[in-house]
Parts: structure tokens; sequence; C-alpha cells
């Protein structure tokens, strides 16, 4: 169908959903100069908080794309606590406090580290409705970006040279729109997803709860000494406050669902202290752990929630969403500029369907963690009773481990791996444990690469090109000449980047190492590949 000038909009890519994750891939495409077509139904983005804290990798991310310190001016500051705090009221003192650096702490650890176990760019507390504007003028100054809001997927059809979508206007507008691929970035709901035929795989409707957004002057005023970044409440309502990047605004989560008055009075009772409360919005939700059992089919793709729906606790879903869209930009750069080959899309699934499962699986075991010590708390825990000090005692020893579970995952945000990938040349041996609380340091094919700092001050990952880099890590490196001239026979990029840098050698375990346009390693060894044109022809799908 064309529009009604008789003429169809074309582009090599069509994202639908303009949230973090679609903004965060059209902004690498362009950045690729790969020219991208991004439509969201919604005439702007919505004020709620939804998620509000992108992780090490996540940041790290977008310090490639050039954002990470404009992000951080943007909210939290560096010196506010990241601690979190199990309580009975924020009248009390806490009943566990669990401390951790703020991002300013983090980067002095982060400095100051020579092993690779720490990453390059701390976490950032930010609210999603501060991200998304942000990152919606990013793609808007970008010439081979185009972001239209207002603007509805209707249906599609695709064929074995792009796709067909009809989208419509939210000025009555009908419009045909062909591209080459299509990527659905449109939320747990997706259209793109329903419209494909790809069911989710896990369970859903595990429960619901009701989140109020809200707004307080003297919250922190009040309660100085108990500044934190997460407040989770001992009581039957199962209360948690969330704070947002600006320290006004908070979400309390509750299984109140009476009108606004009913929720004040439960927040006023959970937070026990008189302080003004403005109430603006009150949203439900539901909890699941779903996995799409396709992330595509042929020349449609899927990314972020509309593959992977997660419970909040470890804050796992907006972050694999953004990893989603770092794996799949790349794949289709290449495609699209002609050196990749016809199994490097293909991949996308094989490397981020198994990071999908692997962040649910751990999603799960933080909020059993919750349950644990949740399943202990009592109506009279904290009365001066043998029950209720029994109680509290309970409790304070069950949350002192449990509520570590949703926010000990270094090892989770940082170490995942794509152990199976085709696009990777595997090595024999076994791989490090992959365990949730601690990142283990590791240039095994598949891993993302260990940052490092190089003797000069600047950061190993600073130097690494958007294409393929070949580190060459010894003062007499070994002739590579056959293994760049073999990638470069595709036309793929690759920067060569010799470096007499012991530390990095020390940590790396290898003289070579070829690293992916998303810094993981593609292939590594202390001499050149005996066959280097089967390694070209791995890395880029051919």
């Amino acid at each position: 169908m064309a529009d009604d000038h008789g003429t169809v909009t074309e582009t090599p890519v069509l994202i639908v959903g303009a949230g973090p994750v679609g903004l965060t891939l059209a902004i690498d495409l362009a950045q690729r100069g790969v020219d991208c077509l991004l439509i969201e139904q919604k005439d702007q983005p919505l004020r709620l908080p939804k998620m509000e804290r992108c992780n090490y990798r996540s940041m790290e991310i977008y310090r490639r794309l050039g954002l990470a310190d404009r992000i951080r001016e943007l909210s939290f500051p560096a010196d506010a606590r990241m601690d979190v705090c199990v309580m009975k009221t924020m009248a009390d003192e806490p009943l566990v406090r669990l401390t951790y650096p703020s991002v300013a702490e983090m980067k002095a650890a982060s400095a100051a580290c020579d092993d690779g176990s720490l990453p390059l760019e701390p976490y950032q507390v930010v609210s999603q409705y501060t991200l998304e504007p942000f990152l919606r003028s990013v793609a808007d100054s970008l010439p081979h970006a185009t972001v239209r809001f207002g603007c509805g997927l209707e249906s599609f059809v695709q064929d074995d040279s792009g796709v067909t979508a009809t989208v419509a206007s939210s000025d009555g507008t009908v419009e045909t729109i062909r591209a080459q691929y299509m990527v659905g970035t449109d939320g747990g709901r997706s259209t793109v997803r329903k419209a494909l035929g790809i069911a989710l795989e896990g369970d859903g409707g595990i429960a619901r709860r009701n989140q109020v957004f809200f707004r307080s002057e003297k919250f922190f005023e009040l309660c100085p000494s108990l500044q934190a970044r997460m407040y989770f409440f001992a009581n039957t309502d199962e209360s948690i406050i969330t704070v947002q990047d600006d320290l006004k605004h908070f979400s309390f989560h509750t299984s109140c669902w009476g009108d606004e008055d009913e929720i004040r009075k439960v927040m006023q009772e959970t937070i026990g202290l008189p302080i003004d409360i403005e109430i603006l919005a009150a949203t439900p939700w539901t909890l699941h752990l779903l996995v799409a059992e396709r992330y595509m089919e042929r020349r449609v793709f899927l990314a972020g929630d509309s593959v992977h729906l997660v419970i909040p606790a470890g804050g796992l879903g907006l972050n694999t969403g953004i990893a989603d869209a770092i794996d799949l930009s790349w794949k289709l750069a290449g495609t699209l500029q002609g050196w990749g080959g016809p199994g490097l899309l293909p991949a996308y699934e094989a490397e981020r369907r198994p990071i999908g499962l692997r962040n649910t699986s751990a999603s799960r075991y933080a909020t059993e963690g919750q349950r644990t010590w949740r399943a202990a708390v009592r109506p009279y825990l904290g009365d001066d009773t043998p029950e209720g000090r029994g109680t509290e005692q309970a409790v304070v020893r069950l949350a002192s481990v449990e509520q570590r579970k949703t926010h000990e995952m270094t090892g989770t945000e940082m170490g995942y791996r794509y152990e199976d990938s085709p696009l990777i040349c595997a090595e024999p041996g076994d791989w490090p444990p992959d365990v949730r609380e601690v990142y283990i340091p590791t240039s095994r094919p598949g891993a993302r690469i260990p940052h490092m700092w190089l003797s000069d001050g600047s950061a190993l990952q600073d130097r690494l090109g958007s294409g393929y880099t070949l580190l060459r890590l010894t003062p007499d490196a070994p002739d590579t000449a056959g293994l760049e001239a073999a990638l470069r026979s595709y036309g793929a990029p690759l920067d060569v980047l010799s470096l007499d840098e012991p530390g990095l050698r020390e940590v790396y375990g290898r003289d070579l190492l070829l690293l992916r346009p998303d810094l993981h390693v593609a292939w590594r060894g202390d001499a050149p590949p005996d066959e280097p044109a089967q390694v070209a022809a791995t890395v880029t799908g051919h």
C-alpha cells in the first residue's frame, strides 16, 4: 500500500518502538553510517520511572557511543549513596543496611585497578523519563537517523528482499514503509512479536503490583542519615521505595489497589514520617519471567522487552535490552555494508537468546532471595515481646544474606559470554565459572574484553575502533599480515593496535587478540592462525 501520494518511504532499517533500546539501536546504527527510521506510537515519551539504573556494561556501551558523561550530568549525583536498606518504617533505624560504593567511589576504585576485574564505567542511577528524551535528542541530531513519534505500526509483510510495513500517524495519515530489515523494540506487548506468532516461554503473571510515582521535597531532609538508593520495608504490604535520579522523585511499590486516599494512607504508614507526598501516577504492572522462543524471523528481529520480560529484581530488563541492541546493530551494519556474510545476522539469536535465558534465571534468583526473607515477616515484627523480637532477629539474619542477591550481580552484568556463537573461534578447555556475584576476567573467545588501563593512563576501550581490532601485545609480535588481509578481503573494518603493555599481556594471556565491534573477543593466540582465511570467514559470518 502506498500513501495518499502514491509514494513509498524507503529505509535500510525500520525500528518499531522508541524506548531506550530502540533509541540505542538507532544511535549505534547511525554512528556506523547506516540509515534507519525509528517510529513510536506515542506522541511523546511517558514521564514514568520504569527502569532507574544503567549497569556497568550499559554505561561502557554508552561511553563507546560518546554519551556516558552526558548521561551522568543529567542524573544521580556522583557522590550520592548507593546503599540499600531494609526498614520497618523510615522513622526507625534500618534493620539491615547494605553498603555499596557511590559512582565517585567506584571511579576511584577502577582507577586503581590493574587486573581487569572492575568495569571502566560505574553504574548510574538514571530514570527512564530522563534517559529516553536524552537519547531521542541524540538520535535527532544524527543525519543517518530519523525519529518519528505519533507513528504506529499497523501491519507488515516480508519477502526475500525486505519488509513492507503499513504505519499510521496520529493525524490519520497512513503510509507505506519499505525496509530491508525491521526490528521490533516495542515492549512486552510487542505488536511485531505477536504478528510473527512468536510465543513467550516461562512463567507469566506471577504477581501484580501497583507502582506509585510520587514527588517529595523533604524525603531526604527529614531522614538525612538514612539516605540510600532503595528501601525494602519489612511489612505485609511488601513495600519498596526506589529513589529516582533527581532525589526528589520516587517510586513506591505496593499491593494496595485503592483510590488515592487509600494509597496515600499506606504510604504514610510505611514511611512513618510527616513528609510531603505529591502522587503523580499509579501504574499497575505484572511480574513475568518470560523469554521468546525465537528472536528473529527472516528479515524481522526482536530486542529488549519484546523478547524477554524479567522481574525488576536485579535490574536486568533494560540493561539486557541495551546489549541486545548493540549485538544486533553491528551485525545489521555489516550485512548492509556488504562485508558481513550470510551467517552474521542469524548469529544474533544464537548469541542473545542464551543471555536472555541466563538473565531471566538471575532475576528469578534475586526474586527468590527477597521472598525468602519476606516470608519471615509478621505483623508483630518489632513488638517488645518474645515473638516480636525473635521475628525481627530472623528477618535481619535472612535479609542480610538474601537481599544481597538482588544487588550483587557483577558477574551477571559483565561476565556474559557467547560460548556457542558461530562467529567465535572457540577454544578447547573450560571457561571460568559463571558466578552471578563476581566478575572473573577472561579473554577467551566469546567474552567481553576485560577493561584495562594503559601505561599512559588511557583506557584500552577508548583506543578501540568501531570495527574489528587486532591487538598485538608484545614488541616482537609475529607477522599478522595474512589475517589482516583475510579480513580486509571482505571489506571488514579493521584497526591494528600494537601495544608494548606487559600488564595487558599478563591479564589477557595471549600475544594476539581479535576483538569484534561489540568488544567481545573473536579469536586469540600467541601466533597467527594457521588458516587466517578460516578465522576471517568465521568472525564475519561467511
